[in-house]
């Protein structure tokens, strides 16, 4: 199929939404008293889940234990992670959520569904159900791919 629209295109537009829909998320984050977060962070939110270990953290993002480890230092100094001891083996860290990563999760959820909302009404609705029925018929059936900043990084 011959097309006067270059195939690069489509993958700079699907990243340009995304880049839209997250800047947009963490410059409200910014001023809902989340100044510091960083897209980066949301992955790594979701790999922690309800708690993981350091080495467990890399290999779901699919970075090394060593740059898991500076994540961790870096969202515990920021309020957002904490370590603990691990109920079944105390010689294993366990990292886990604060109330302040927790809250940051919440309101990017929400932020998320406003800004889903607006799409929808800048859009219609029909338009947006649509785009996003496409696009799950060309992505892999799983979207939660947590192993994103490895792989955009290149250290996978």
């Amino acid at each position: 199929m011959s097309s006067d629209v270059p195939g690069f295109e489509l993958p700079l537009r699907l990243l340009l939404a995304f880049r839209t829909i997250i800047d947009e998320t963490y410059a409200r984050l910014a001023e809902q008293g989340h100044p510091g977060m960083k897209p980066l962070y949301g992955f790594v939110f979701q790999a922690i889940g309800p708690g993981t270990t350091a080495v467990e953290l890399g290999r779901r993002l699919g970075v090394s234990k060593q740059a898991a480890g500076k994540l961790v230092e870096t969202l515990e100094r920021l309020g957002y992670v904490e370590r603990a001891a691990d109920p079944a083996d105390a010689r294993r860290k366990v990292v886990r959520l604060t109330g302040h990563g927790v809250d940051a999760l919440a309101r990017s959820a929400r932020i998320f569904d406003e800004i889903r909302d607006r799409w929808a009404e800048e859009l219609g609705a029909e338009r947006l159900r649509a785009l996003e029925s496409t696009l799950r018929e060309v992505t892999p059936e799983n979207p939660w791919r947590l192993d994103l900043p490895g792989w955009f990084g290149g250290s996978s």
